[in-house]
């Protein structure tokens, strides 16, 4: 298989240096690998190292040891960023702009000129439902729609690789729907799609894999119906793999 994103052993130590603490480990020893092609979804509590994996990945954070890979190059080598889009949990985008000035600027930092920006634009609006409320400015957008301009900006290079982090979080059941559809939509035109998320039922219906990890650590990969085994559902699997006991009801 063509591996797109690739971990090895990959750790990651945060010391703190004021207090001379020992250092927390971020990451302990995490092995993945993402295929061409494949909507991948990366699981975990809160704190289990999710964002900082993708912290690694986009060159933000640097690896204590272990090495992390996009398109077969390490990260820490010049990578062509043209090749990815990136949409983080909390999005702030210049409000007092509009929707296509907003992808107008984003355009002109990846250096695509007039005449096929535009085309962009008209295209990744098109995909994200906001045609219509392009000339508006973003302030007046709700939560969803911010966040599907989002999407936009991150597709507007046409990325080959897609690394979301916490996609539809605060959404509401129509804004999930909507990001999914999306999603799907770009698994159907061959893109590499790589997202961490809470929303399991989602991540059950769109993901070809997934990874869950726990305290930095590995603890399952695989596809969704081997993941989920017997269990009714993908939440069940993720509990029972994280170790969470319920509390007795008093």
């Amino acid at each position: 298989m063509n591996a797109i994103l690739k971990t090895e052993k990959l750790r990651v130590e945060f010391k703190n240096r004021e207090t001379r603490q020992a250092a927390k480990v971020a990451l302990l020893g995490l092995d993945l690998q993402v295929n061409g092609g494949e909507v991948f979804g990366f699981l975990g509590p809160n704190g289990a190292g999710k964002t900082t994996t993708i912290n690694v990945l986009l060159g933000f954070v640097q690896p204590t040891s272990g090495t992390a890979s996009l398109f077969g190059i390490n990260v820490g080598q010049p990578i062509a960023r043209q090749r990815i889009g990136y949409l983080p949990e909390m999005t702030y985008y210049y409000k007092f702009l509009t929707a296509e000035e907003l992808l107008r600027f984003y355009s002109k930092i990846f250096g695509l000129p007039g005449p096929e920006a535009e085309r962009r634009i008209d295209g990744v609006l098109k995909l994200v439902e906001l045609e219509s409320s392009r000339k508006r400015l973003i302030k007046t957008y709700s939560k969803g729609m911010q966040q599907r301009v989002g999407l936009a900006q991150a597709l507007i290079n046409n990325p080959d690789l897609l690394i979301l982090d916490e996609p539809t979080s605060g959404l509401d059941p129509l804004g999930r729907m909507k990001v999914r559809e999306i999603i799907q939509r770009l698994k159907t035109e061959g893109k590499t799609v790589f997202f961490s998320s809470h929303e399991l039922g989602e991540v059950e219906t769109i993901c070809d894999r997934v990874a869950i990890i726990h305290q930095g650590e590995l603890k399952a990969v695989g596809p969704v119906n081997e993941i989920m085994g017997r269990r009714a559902s993908l939440e069940k699997a993720f509990l029972d793999i994280v170790g969470y006991q319920p509390q007795p009801t008093p």
